[in-house]
């Protein structure tokens, strides 16, 4: 189990020369070949040969109390980051590459749903490439009020989604309730939350010529509005993992306090505790819990 992960080296192989036992680390949790095509080209999350945590019988998760990985996937985070927090890289390098493939611009209008922890993350890096208003939508109110916050006043916008209406209802109630309508769409929506509803709705929100990227991982498969994608010549692009430097800028935001991980971790248990952390994270309690490795 476990894949969002921090810890402290341990030991260092006799070649490396970036990284010191005792060192506090954020850890990427997926190394590829290095040697496929997709790894040549620079894309390397796409790599068919990738080791990921928690594949077994492959690669274990990073629920352990030691775990080996190459050193050009461990990240120093400054002393101002606590243990805990920098497990939170993780997902934030998932949100700056769905910001990147989306391509966000100064002046732009993004909408982003879920207001999960991904969620969060691609709202306030949208943010930071400039968008000058990012609409969160969710089903929960809590999140949205919470978002908006995350994000800023200045910039940050919130639309509770509602589950009763067909998906036309949702569209009119984002754009009024968004500010969208005078600018003719959002320029740039990410799906982090992969529900059907939210993917359909957030293609009709979109301005003509805008781009979708889809964050988030749902159904395999599920009915997508394509006739409205085809006339609106949206751009359409998938997002997986992270890729070169996701997490380096990751740790940057983090370092120069454009993004602040304080208040997104609800809980730390104990490694004895692991059970009742999964089960507090199933009723829904907080943003993130965290578990600690053995002793």
């Amino acid at each position: 189990m476990g894949h969002e992960a921090s810890g402290i080296i341990h030991a260092i192989g006799t070649a490396v020369t970036t990284l010191q036992p005792g060192d506090k680390v954020s850890i990427e949790p997926g190394y590829p070949c290095r040697r496929c095509t997709s790894c040549k080209s620079g894309r390397y999350n796409l790599c068919p040969e990738m080791k990921f945590a928690a594949d077994p019988p492959f690669v274990h998760g990073t629920l352990t109390k030691y775990f080996r990985v190459p050193a050009d996937f461990c990240y120093k985070v400054p002393e101002c980051i606590k243990l805990e927090e920098a497990v939170l890289i993780e997902p934030l390098a998932v949100a700056v590459h769905a910001v990147r493939l989306a391509d966000v611009r100064p002046g732009q209008k993004a909408v982003v749903f879920g207001a999960g922890t991904v969620g969060l993350f691609c709202a306030v890096v949208a943010r930071e490439f400039g968008a000058s208003a990012v609409v969160s939508v969710d089903v929960v109110e809590e999140r949205v009020v919470f978002a908006r916050g995350f994000v800023g006043e200045s910039v940050g916008r919130g639309v509770v989604m509602d589950r009763d209406l067909v998906v036309e209802g949702n569209v009119e109630r984002i754009l009024n309730e968004g500010g969208l309508r005078d600018n003719g769409g959002a320029d740039v929506v990410i799906d982090a939350s992969g529900a059907e509803m939210a993917v359909q709705t957030g293609v009709f929100v979109l301005k003509k010529g805008g781009t979708y990227v889809q964050a988030g991982m749902g159904k395999r498969m599920m009915e997508f509005p394509i006739a409205e994608m085809c006339e609106k010549e949206v751009v359409a692009k998938g997002c997986f993992r992270y890729g070169a430097g996701d997490y380096d800028l990751g740790v940057d935001l983090v370092r120069r306090g454009r993004v602040v991980l304080e208040g997104f971790i609800s809980r730390v248990f104990p490694f004895e505790e692991a059970t009742e952390a999964w089960e507090a994270a199933r009723r829904g309690e907080g943003i993130k819990m965290v578990i600690e490795g053995p002793r």
